[in-house]
């Protein structure tokens, strides 16, 4: 009953009362538990002792839930509750406890607490007070989270202050009518009323309006109610101060009832009646001048009259200007002009013959002299202008002045043309110069070249329309087309292309470029078409004028004679262009030689230094030992039996030539030399080998994506003996999160292999090796760091390098040519490879290869 009490709302003093009449001992606890279990709150139980101590019997588990805490850390110290109160609630607290101790009449008290995950809660609790035989107080209580009330009745509060709000800024009457027409309520705080509140809610509309307005107030309230929408009627209604006239809306507001809002718009009624009266005073005065007159609102700039020559002038109705602005109308070119208009006014009262520019209906720009003076209309200012077309006196100047510019154009030009023979320079600077004339949004000049081809070379161009620069086409159908129209039309007129018809190829062509008109002049060369000079409008159509068509005529002929002059400055420039690239032909032929014999003597200086030096010391030792074995007889504590046999010489000997005891004991020490002889000898060979196979073919690879953590498994194992007998540690520093590289693993393996034995065998036992690898801009940069012998810089340089070695070089010649075959091992990879000598101690070698995408 306890659960179902508070899971139903109701408050948590009327719960702990019910928990009461139960009569439930504080003993059983086994009870409270299987109640708490299922309530959305906490139950305790709390006895404060005769000597003021206070021990918490029972907390329930929905403490957890509540306040973030566990029930045997609250019955350990029950103030922890209390540090979880906001500061601000927490004087009402002790204060609620007090007087409920005081009195033992039951607690109830609200606040907020902050959990220690950081939530504000609001919550509730309540207790019953049990005064006990030995003095102690036991109290039976019950804590609920109601944040989500306290939530809900603030967005409540709030939502009713905003209605509330809007509902006093709304200045009209407010009526709730019923369907008979009854007043239920109204609203009209500030209002002049005839009657007061009392005398009108609750009786009828035919008891307080005439006949017919009570009539024409039920027939739409009906028909508010009946349509479920706002309906709108004016009336006029008697008062003491004389007849008003009133707006009202009605909409739905409830089960047969309307909320009807009233406006009073006699003020309103009486400027449109005096406007009317007006427009009639001045209408002969406007019909008779052959200027536009206009009257406008001096605020707003709305029409309030306008004549005849206005509308013949601008070309829009009578009805299309009044009660409008000249910004509705698009009137205004520039719409600054109004603001200058009005400053003119302000300061000097009266303007006269100041020049503005208008846009007729049709978009046709005019420009008037305009005079304006300022005058009130029953207490409303007003601008009364008067408008003197002057449009074909400023075409006259501005045709004048185009006369002038196209002539200083076509001088300006003709000395470019003899001037200079950039005819790259001499064609933009042309479309430039044109536009800026036309006031077009695109002049181009379009070349057909020796290929057939039709290709635009110089354009200029409004930039928010797409460049016809660079477009090309080999269209034998279309050149030939362009070559029709220009041939039998010597100047190309289109004022409109959506008005032409014109073939699907150039129809295109236009819609592509956003072509709206064009004026187009040819080239000519004799009578060879060479191109055109082209002026488009994309804004809109556009009629071109003759002074316009004339300049582009004029320049055409001009630039001509530019290209026939650049043609033969270019075969001229041809001619000393194939003499140069000949010589530079010739040049790069004897240089590739001469690096061809550079190679081949690198080569050759490597292959004689490493016959001159390891295999001539190979042979004096291989003699030495022989040598040795023909005086002392082989003597040694491990020895063996060296035949000497034909085989062994470069010549077979007379058999007489050869010892009567043909074995001879060898040392088995001096056999390994031997062996280690041949085995350098061998791979010396090998690396000859591979290097000159590297020369000739490059290095061969076999790419693919790998792991570097599991090649460094397979291959580290390898490396160990030799890292043993060494004496030396390697410290593997690869992270397992690298990503793949793209590799040839044996290839890889070699290098690897080369660098660490380079190191062990240039350095003394002990070595201490790291192995790290980072990935840099799509670049895996593996390094090997040694502590070892540090290197000068010029060795450092040219480590990695196929060069004739001092005999006395800590590289050997051997060891060198697998350096050099890392370099184009990891070169072929896409790769750099290099080392990089420690200030202190040892080297870090360091290549980079791709990392797979």
């Amino acid at each position: 009953m306890l659960v179902a009490c508070v899971s139903k709302g109701e408050r948590v003093d009327e719960a702990l009362k019910l928990l009461h009449k139960l009569e439930f001992p504080s003993q059983t606890i086994t009870l409270l538990e299987k109640i708490a279990a299922n309530l959305p709150g906490m139950i305790f139980q709390f006895r404060q002792q005769a000597d003021g101590s206070q021990v918490v019997l029972y907390v329930s588990s929905g403490c957890r839930a509540l306040s973030e805490l566990e029930p045997e850390v609250i019955q350990a110290d029950w103030q922890i509750l209390y540090q979880l109160i906001y500061p601000l609630d927490r004087s009402k607290f002790k204060k609620s406890l007090a007087v409920a101790f005081t009195t033992l009449k039951p607690w109830c008290w609200e606040g907020r607490i902050m959990t220690p995950s950081g939530k504000l809660k609001w919550i509730q609790g309540a207790c019953q007070l049990e005064p006990q035989a030995n003095g102690d107080i036991l109290c039976n209580g019950l804590v609920i989270d109601i944040t989500n009330r306290k939530q809900t009745e603030e967005k409540l509060r709030a939502s009713e202050a905003r209605y509330q709000a809007i509902l006093d800024a709304i200045p009209d009457l407010m009526f709730r009518l019923s369907r008979d027409g009854e007043y239920l309520d109204l609203k009209g705080d500030g209002i002049n009323l005839t009657l007061i509140k009392e005398e009108i809610v609750g009786k009828n509309m035919r008891d307080l309006l005439p006949s017919d307005m009570a009539l024409i107030g039920q027939e739409t309230i009906a028909k508010t109610l009946d349509a479920g929408t706002l309906q709108t009627c004016e009336y006029q209604l008697p008062t003491p101060i004389g007849i008003r006239d009133y707006e009202a809306r009605l909409v739905v507001s409830g089960s047969d009832e309307v909320l009807a809002i009233v406006r009073d718009i006699t003020e309103r009624k009486q400027a449109e009646t005096s406007l009317r009266n007006l427009a009639q005073k001045f209408s002969k005065a406007f019909s008779c001048s052959p200027d536009p007159i206009t009257i406008s609102t001096l605020k707003e700039g709305r029409f309030i009259e306008v004549n005849d020559s206005f509308i013949q002038l601008s070309g829009y109705g009578q009805d299309e200007v009044i009660g409008h602005t000249a910004f509705d109308l698009k009137i205004w070119v520039n719409e600054g002009d109004r603001s200058q208009l009005l400053q003119h006014l302000q300061t000097k009262g009266a303007i006269r013959n100041l020049e503005f520019v208008f846009r007729r209906k049709s978009g046709e720009i005019l420009t008037t002299l305009l005079s304006a003076d300022v005058i009130d209309l029953d207490g409303v200012p007003c601008i009364l202008a008067i408008n003197h077309d002057i449009t074909a006196r400023k075409q006259a100047e501005a045709q004048m002045r185009l006369a002038a510019q196209r002539d200083r154009l076509l001088t300006e030009t003709l000395v470019r043309i003899r001037s200079s023979l950039n005819l790259e320079q001499i064609l933009q600077t042309t479309v430039s110069e044109v536009r800026q004339f036309l006031q077009a949004d695109r002049v181009f000049i379009g070349l057909n070249d020796c290929q057939v081809k039709a290709k635009t070379v110089a354009e200029s161009l409004d930039p928010q329309y797409p460049s016809v620069l660079g477009w090309t086409t080999d269209d034998k159908s279309y050149i030939q087309e362009l070559k029709t129209i220009f041939s039998t039309h010597r100047v190309r007129v289109v004022e409109d292309v959506t008005q032409i018809t014109v073939s699907p190829k150039l129809q295109a062509h236009y819609q592509q470029f956003q072509t709206r008109a064009t004026l187009a002049v040819p080239i000519m060369l004799g009578e060879e078409l060479f191109g055109a000079l082209v002026a488009n409008q994309c804004s809109g159509p556009r009629h071109w004028q003759s002074i316009e068509i004339d300049l582009l005529q004029r320049l055409s002929e001009q630039l001509a004679i530019a290209i026939q002059q650049a043609q033969l400055y270019q075969e001229l420039a041809e001619l000393n262009t194939n003499l140069e690239r000949q010589v530079e032909e010739r040049t790069a032929q004897l240089q590739q030689k001469m690096q061809e014999l550079e190679k081949l003597q690198q080569v050759k200086d490597v292959v004689l230094h490493t016959v001159a030096h390891d295999l001539r010391t190979t042979v004096m030792g291989n003699l030495m030992v022989l040598k040795n074995l023909l005086e002392n007889g082989g003597v040694g504590e491990k020895s063996s039996a060296l035949p000497l046999c034909p085989s062994t010489a470069s010549a077979p000997l007379p058999e007489s030539s050869y010892p009567a005891s043909s074995p001879i004991p060898v040392p088995s020490s001096i056999i390994e030399r031997m062996i280690q002889g041949n085995d350098r000898q061998l791979a010396m060979i090998n690396s000859l080998l591979e290097i000159h196979c590297c020369m000739e073919q490059g290095v061969v690879l076999h790419p693919q994506p790998v792991n570097l953590n599991i090649l460094l498994e397979r291959i580290i194992p390898e490396l160990q003996p030799l890292l043993w007998q060494n004496q030396a540690t390697l410290e593997n520093l690869v992270s397992e999160d690298l990503p793949l590289v793209i590799t040839d693993p044996s290839q890889l393996q070699t290098v690897l292999l080369t660098l660490f034995i380079y190191s062990l065998q240039h350095n003394p036992p002990g070595l201490k090796f790291s192995l790290n690898a980072t990935v840099v801009e799509k670049m895996m940069r593996i390094q090997i760091e040694h502590n070892g012998l540090a290197m000068s810089k010029l060795d450092s340089d040219r480590l990695f390098d196929l060069y004739v070695r001092d005999p006395q070089a800590p590289c050997s010649t051997i060891l060198g040519l697998k350096m050099y075959l890392c370099r184009q091992i990891i070169q072929a990879h896409g790769g750099e490879i290099g080392v990089i000598s420690n200030r202190k101690q040892g080297l870090t070698f360091w290549f980079t290869l791709s990392v797979a995408s």
